[in-house]
């Protein structure tokens, strides 16, 4: 790989001896080389738009801190943190708030992602305890994914998948969307908004019916079984019921109860989907309840399995970085309480839980939190109704965020943001969905002043006064502490690590990847192999659960579900992600995706730009037009921030809806409303630098990074003035030789400087008519010199010679785009194993090959399922 200017270069491959991905990486993995480099890096501690010492930051933020709790009290102030951080960073912050400040007021934002899960466990199996493990998915005879699309978001867990469906493993989705994971399932039941506790009562009910339930299992390991029977008797559990209410047809359903009833080896994979819900406990336990009831747990591909998104989400859960409970899975009870005040030895421990996001953006909003710490993340995209979020922390007394990235739409918010570590620099440990710890180690010395996580906590902590609790001179002394925690006093805890307690730096170095509980023999695969659980009893609790409707119903001036997510290629707000030109091709910008049955009557069309409304928000994206979105509901993109398409934001529009037990927010169903924008002119601008529309014009603009430049997309609905304005801003530093043609009449306007043989900037405008193709624009700019050829195709508007390719990345790992695999199609490659020997496309991480097989069978004119 080419070094960049900062010297850095990396070329990835995956570790074949990792148990987890066995050398496989998905796209963002393989582009991770691309986003090494110092671009955008924040490299020294600022306060305010100044650059200061590390010394003078970690005492104002002492002082800051210290002054507001003698003042306020210590739930006066606030950790916000992520699963972005290593394991050693989430126990130094935990310690500090709930061990030394006193305070519960430490949330994560898995707290979006998982929490319903985690109380879900928590009441089935007394802790939160996943129980299977990634073999479980190579050994199950049928897994159902219920709000779960894997082909994007876990494609290397899905691409085992797909070796076990080559000897009979059988797969059901339940979504509403037809995703690419259930574009290749065996059954697609794309059920209504908000019915899946129906659903999996439903399911329960009927294997009750069939006698498939393992009374002897409940006899002997579970409780609760009579509560949850009698609250199924409370409605029709008939299947032509179920199907009804669920809005499935009813031999889909049948079908789907005779594969669960027949097949013992059967895993539940529940994400996103089913968490982010005002039901996403309810979601969970009745999934949960299945598998007690049918004893499909603690067995070789037989489990309930809730997988997690972020790298270390599961780190922070045992940690205790979420608001709910304490570090090593323990609660707020006295006796629990005790026992990590006598481990921590500090001042004050928090008497009981704090404040779980939405309600910790809440408090910050009213004034009841007064500084706040943002460790990681990027709330002001990310949360709910972001809008409120990003003015509750304009109007917070004092705002700390650290990040390694120098822009982010938080910290522009921040009083005094702090240079973290990123990824190729950090050097800790990290836990995945099947409770295996990993260590990452450094690649890279620290860039500028940048700094590990854990000891900006422990030196901020130091300066309050606390340092003999924080005096750890290397990540392997934290870890050795957070072991120590969870084996001591522990007469019960699955979560220990007690052999890893006592380990040496040098074996923290060599550390190889084992699942918890730990014991001198190694980890564990599976948790309740022997039907024994985290309870009084040892019993696990069967929860009953009750079917209820969407928390915001649709209404005749909101009559759309708008449910938001993730695309295949993009995580979390783009930070990082968007460093690498290729992960934005093949979703390049904001869209909505709508059934062509809902946007006819509206007029919106494919590509049109379009305007959705919610309670909270508005927003302007692109139209996408897909009889795979269900009638009734629209989906868009989390992704985007104000650096990348400041109209396209989804999650201002999110209505902050959130679970009574788990506090996780609803994304999944907001009513909504669309109609088309009705732009009068468009236009782009390419150009080598990053561009931002100032205040005060009206227009719909985003920006899309190409491998040379930066593509800029503009709309507007204004007259002359307004486009003339924009024009003044684009042009006003611009220099160098320039090109020009312009065609009043028919709103044409093509532009572009030169910075000596080099192009650097252009402009196309148009009132009438198409725009040109990017792509050989934007290729124009790796060129040194510009020919005289292409001096005359800027002014014409067209490419000269042979088109370059256009069209969407299909393959972001190899950068195939969709017109090469067309090209192979029309060549003779009539499957995917031929198009990936023509062109590489899905040889990799494989999450494109659902949409290569959709390729084929369009180009036959056939509907076919991937196989």
């Amino acid at each position: 790989m080419k070094a960049a200017p900062d010297g850095r270069a990396l070329t990835i491959e995956g570790d074949a001896d990792h148990p987890a991905n066995l050398g496989r990486l998905c796209s963002k993995g393989s582009a991770l080389g691309k986003t090494v480099g110092l671009e955008g890096r924040l490299l020294h501690p600022m306060i305010g738009g100044r650059r200061t010492s590390w010394k003078d930051a970690t005492s104002r933020i002492a002082d800051k801190f210290s002054e507001t709790i003698a003042r306020h009290g210590p739930d006066s102030v606030a950790f916000y943190v992520s699963g972005q951080l290593l394991t050693e960073d989430y126990y130094a912050a935990n310690k500090l708030m709930k061990g030394f400040i006193g305070s519960g007021n430490i949330d994560t934002n898995s707290r979006l992602c998982m929490a319903s899960a985690v109380i879900a466990h928590k009441l089935a199996f007394g802790a939160d305890l996943v129980p299977g493990c990634y073999e479980d998915l190579d050994l199950a005879d049928l897994v159902i994914f219920s709000g779960h699309n894997a082909a994007w978001t876990h494609p290397v867990l899905f691409r085992r998948m797909e070796a076990a469906r080559a000897r009979g493993q059988r797969h059901v989705v339940i979504d509403p969307r037809r995703t690419d994971t259930a574009e290749s399932a065996d059954l697609h039941l794309a059920l209504a908004p908000q019915t899946d506790v129906r659903l999996w009562n439903g399911l329960l009910a009927d294997l009750i019916r069939r006698g498939a339930v393992d009374r002897a299992y409940i006899a002997a390991h579970v409780a609760g079984f009579a509560e949850v029977e009698a609250e199924l008797a409370k409605a029709d559990q008939s299947p032509a019921a179920v199907a009804a209410d669920c809005g499935v047809p009813l031999a889909d359903l049948e079908r789907f109860f005779a594969m669960a009833a027949e097949t013992p080896r059967t895993v539940s994979l529940f994400s996103m989907g089913a968490n982010q819900s005002a039901q996403g406990v309810a979601k969970g336990s009745a999934i949960i309840n299945v598998h007690l009831a049918t004893g499909r747990i603690g067995k070789p591909g037989a489990c309930p399995f809730s997988i997690t998104g972020q790298p270390n989400a599961m780190g922070g859960r045992e940690t205790g970085g979420m608001a709910t409970t304490l570090a090593g899975h323990m609660d707020f009870d006295p006796e629990s309480r005790a026992r990590v005040a006598r481990f921590w030895g500090g001042p004050r421990l928090a008497v009981g839980p704090g404040l779980k996001a939405v309600d910790m953006f809440d408090a910050v909003a009213d004034g009841r939190i007064k500084a706040i710490w943002i460790m990681a993340t990027n709330p002001a995209v990310s949360m709910p109704d972001a809008s409120k979020v990003r003015a509750a922390l304009e109007a917070c007394p004092f705002v700390v965020v650290s990040d390694c990235m120098a822009e982010t739409d938080t910290l522009a918010l921040a009083h005094i943001r702090l240079p973290a570590l990123a990824w190729g620099e950090k050097d800790g440990t990290v836990t995945n969905s099947e409770r295996r710890i990993s260590r990452q180690r450094r690649l890279f010395d620290p860039p500028g002043e940048a700094r590990a996580d854990w000891r900006i906590i422990a030196d901020v902590a130091a300066a309050m006064g606390f340092g003999e609790g924080f005096g750890w001179r290397g990540p392997a002394q934290v870890f050795r502490e957070w072991a120590r925690l969870t084996a001591y006093e522990n007469t019960g805890r699955i979560l220990n690590l007690g052999p890893l307690a006592a380990i040496t730096p040098q074996a923290y170095e060599a550390l190889e990847p084992v699942q918890w509980p730990v014991t001198e023999a190694g980890g564990a695969a599976r948790l309740f192999t022997d039907g024994r659980f985290q309870t009084a009893d040892g019993r696990a609790r069967m929860v009953p659960t009750t079917a209820r409707g969407p928390a915001d119903a649709v209404t005749a001036a909101f009559p759309l579900a708008l449910n938001t997510g993730r695309v295949r290629d993009h995580w979390h707000t783009m930070t990082r992600t968007a460093l690498a030109p290729e992960l934005c091709r093949h979703a390049p910008e904001a869209y909505v995706e709508i059934h062509p049955a809902d946007a006819g009557p509206l007029g919106i069309t494919e590509g049109a730009l379009t305007r959705i409304q919610t309670l909270q928000g508005e927003a302007v994206a692109t139209a996408q037009l897909s009889d795979r979105q269900r009638r009734g509901s629209i989906f868009m993109p989390m992704h985007w921030t104000e650096a990348f398409s400041p109209s396209g934001r989804a999650n201002p529009l999110v209505a902050p809806r959130v679970d009574a037990r788990s506090g996780q927010p609803e994304f999944k169903h907001t009513p909504a409303r669309v109609r088309a924008y009705r732009e009068t002119w468009r236009g782009f601008l390419l150009a080598r630098d990053a561009w931002r529309a100032p205040a005060g014009l009206d227009l719909i603009w985003r920006r899309i990074p190409q491998t040379a430049c930066q593509l800029h997309e503009f709309a507007g609905r204004g007259d002359e003035r307004e486009r003339a304005a924009l024009h003044k801003a684009l042009t006003g530093k611009a220099g160098g030789e320039s090109l020009r043609y312009e065609d009043a009449a028919a709103g044409a306007l093509r532009e572009a400087w030169l910075d000596g043989e080099r192009l650097d900037r252009v402009i196309f405008f148009t009132t009438s008519g198409a725009l040109p193709p990017r792509d050989w624009l934007a290729d124009l700019f790796a060129a040194e010199t510009l020919t005289s050829a292409n001096r005359l195709a800027l002014l014409i508007g067209r490419q000269p010679g042979q088109a370059t390719e256009t069209g969407p990345t299909v393959c972001a790992c190899l950068g195939v785009r969709a017109q090469r695999i067309d090209a192979a199609i029309a060549g003779g490659c009539t499957t995917f194993d031929a198009i990936g020997q023509a062109t590489g496309a899905g040889t990799n991480c494989g999450s494109c090959r659902p949409e290569i097989v959709r390729m084929i069978a369009a180009t036959k004119g056939e509907i076919r399922h991937a196989a």
